[in-house]
């Protein structure tokens, strides 16, 4: 099929310098979700028609299979579908979608794939029963579907028809040359109407043939902040119906957001205010706890992750304990059973099997062995100001609290570091290093006092 998407509108309701059809539903800019769509049905050639904010549309689908058409100024869904035309190969039937229409599902477009058949036109209705604000079908005694006409256009009785044009349609591509190119602006708002060519098509004996969605939302827009808002909670409840469906635990499936993609294992609970984005994948067995945002992560089986963590681009394995107050920035490669605690950030460095962190510390550029203790204020004093260096840290190694390992440093299997040492020279395996002041106690010593203290005193 040549699929033609109209992406060309304003947006005014908005408010925003970004172009409508770049606004986002669960992370993903509508027209993205249109054409990703699109590309599951059987598209030959995608046209997306633009005009308002050109530049930024182009721009986000940069080096995508796209046949862009402008249309400047915009003068109608029927002028736009004008631009179109010299896109189109007559050897396929024309889908006509909405950029801002982001949520149909690959098997409503089917129904109207069907509904077309080989000859005959397509058009997915609707029917409502508050009509107001849309396009009314218009059928003849015989139920035949003989025209649309808009709301503005319509008299009383045709504003008591139930049925509306949702927009969607599948045509013949040589005779939606000949209708588009006959198409004229008579009308109340003085615009091209792509919904005349249905009268057309009545009138040269095509058949229209029309089929409803699988469920209504399926069509809705998105004109305003409002109506955005109601599409992304559409989504994010028929994705979190989606994982219950697949055998995932939600402790409230009104309360989850994802935003790219979440594959999930067996026995999978998720808890309440969780954020997904990007590439997600929790194996069997991983509990996730209240308001985690999850990033670009793959978790291992058994995995807990507590309130409050925070993971972007991470490497999580089995059984690891994470949280809460948590973070892994990108980079973090944990093994299995690793304990991370609360507010310790963990960047660019791999920590080894069974190894710990537990309270307050700063793991950057690190690689940690196996069964590591790392002690509650430890920091890996990673940049010097220009560059980034590493830290080692071999098996079995205890590191007291309020630790600083002043990078490039080695610690040695089986070393302990004192609490309050500042390493700045490779620690041998094995053995004790401690760096710190000799403590001392100074007889006689008293705290000073403040000077109004002092005079009050003597008066």
């Amino acid at each position: 099929m040549n699929v033609i998407i109209l992406a060309a509108g304003k947006g005014t309701r908005m408010h925003s310098n970004l172009p409508k059809v770049l606004h986002p539903i669960a992370g993903v800019s509508m027209l993205a979700h249109v054409l990703n769509t699109a590309r599951q049905t059987q598209l030959q050639r995608a046209i997306v028609v633009y005009g308002h904010g050109a530049e930024q549309v182009q721009a986000a689908f940069a080096g995508q299979d796209i046949h862009w058409a402008l249309q400047s100024p915009q003068l109608g869904t029927g002028h736009a579908v004008q631009m179109a035309l010299p896109h189109l190969s007559d050897d396929f039937p024309t889908l006509i979608l909405y950029g801002d229409v982001p949520l149909t599902s690959v098997a409503s477009l089917q129904k109207l794939v069907d509904a077309a058949g080989t000859h005959h036109l397509g058009l997915m209705t609707l029917l409502l029963d508050d009509p107001k604000g849309y396009g009314r079908i218009v059928r003849n005694q015989s139920d035949e579907v003989t025209r649309i006409v808009e709301e503005k256009d319509a008299d009383e009785s045709e504003k008591q028809i139930r049925e509306v044009n949702t927009g969607l349609m599948l045509v013949p591509t040589a005779m939606l040359r000949r209708w588009v190119g006959s198409l004229d602006n008579n009308n109340a708002q003085k615009e091209y109407y792509l919904t005349d060519i249905i009268a057309s098509a009545h009138r040269d004996g095509v058949t229209v043939n029309t089929c409803q969605p699988t469920f209504d939302w399926e069509v809705l827009g998105v004109n305003s902040r409002e109506q955005q808002a109601q599409l992304e909670r559409i989504y994010q409840v028929q994705f979190a119906r989606k994982l219950m469906n697949q055998g995932v635990t939600l402790a409230d499936p009104e309360r989850i957001d994802v935003r790219g993609s979440l594959v999930c294992g067996r026995d999978v609970f998720i808890d309440v205010g969780c954020v997904f984005e990007g590439e997600v994948t929790l194996a069997d067995n991983v509990s996730i706890g209240p308001y985690c945002v999850v990033k670009n992560a793959t978790i291992a089986a058994g995995t807990r992750l507590e309130a409050y963590c925070h993971l972007e681009q991470a490497q999580v394995g089995e059984r690891a304990h994470i949280g809460p107050y948590a973070r892994l920035r990108p980079g973090a490669k944990l093994a299995e059973s690793v304990h991370v605690g609360n507010f310790v950030e963990i960047k660019n460095s791999k920590i080894g099997k069974q190894s710990k962190a537990n309270h307050l510390a700063y793991i950057g550029d690190a690689d940690i062995g196996e069964r590591v203790n790392i002690g509650a204020g430890t920091i890996t004093c990673n940049y010097d100001g220009a560059n980034k260096h590493r830290t080692i840290i071999e098996d079995d190694v205890f590191i007291g609290s309020d630790t600083q390992l002043v990078a490039p440093i080695r610690v040695g299997a089986g070393a302990t570091l004192g609490a309050g040492t500042t390493l700045v020279k490779d620690a041998p395996a094995g053995q004790l290093t401690v760096s710190r002041a000799k403590q001392l106690t100074v007889s006689g010593w008293r705290r000073p006092v403040k000077k109004d203290a002092v005079s009050k005193k003597k008066d």
